[in-house]
């Protein structure tokens, strides 16, 4: 059994991936710019420096014209799409059962605090978090592997002891540079050839709970 594992949110635990990709196509349709809202979805799963970099790379998000759109789309976000947010299939029985058979869990998560705490509470499991690394703890966000080893830190726990379960293919990346089991889930959206690299693919949160005694977490070091 792994000892540690690493819980992506959105996507994972919640399915808001839809709603960071509409919040993103309204804040930068309100100052004149206007991107593919397909674009935009291959894009979540990116914190907003590299997100607004790959698409402008004249922009940066904590100054000019990147750091108003950037707010406007916090803004957007927390105000008109999360309240609506629902948990994936599974999300608050997958952290109930990791917790049960003595895992640490820590989410790893590109957000803002404050967009994680709002996260948390529509995912259903903001009682049963303890431990999370955000945007205000990394240099560089994914699918650099620097939230792997902000999240590696908090658990204290050897990277082949630990599983980072996400939804995107810089989830998976990011766990792979980390040095630690990748494991995926569709609910995010993406195909399984975009998860490629990933020591297993599940549906959703209830469908990796349902075969979790013949998961990678359960086998160990992978």
């Amino acid at each position: 059994m792994k000892q540690g594992i690493i819980l992506d949110i959105d996507g994972t635990l919640l399915a808001s991936n839809d709603a960071h990709a509409h919040a993103w196509y309204d804040a930068l349709a309100d100052f004149g710019w206007e991107v593919p809202l397909i674009r935009l979805q291959h894009l979540i799963g990116m914190g907003g420096t590299r997100f607004l970099h790959v698409l402008y790379p004249q922009m940066q998000e904590d100054e000019g014209i990147g750091k108003v759109i950037s707010t406007r789309r916090k803004r957007l976000f927390l105000e008109h799409y999360a309240p609506t947010l629902q948990p994936t299939p599974g999300a608050r029985e997958l952290v109930e059962r990791l917790l049960r058979d003595g895992c640490r869990v820590v989410v790893g998560t590109s957000s803002s605090r404050a967009e994680l705490d709002v996260l948390l509470q529509r995912a259903g499991v903001a009682d049963l978090i303890t431990e999370a690394v955000t945007s205000a703890d990394v240099e560089k966000s994914k699918p650099s592997p620097d939230v792997v080893a902000a999240s590696l830190d908090k658990l204290g726990v050897p990277p082949h002891e630990v599983a980072m379960i996400g939804d995107t293919p810089y989830d998976i990346e990011a766990a792979q540079r980390g040095g630690v089991t990748a494991i995926a889930v569709r609910s995010g959206g993406w195909r399984d050839d975009e998860l490629a690299g990933a020591a297993a693919i599940y549906d959703n949160p209830a469908d990796l709970v349902a075969h979790i005694a013949d998961s990678p977490i359960a086998k160990g070091k992978e």
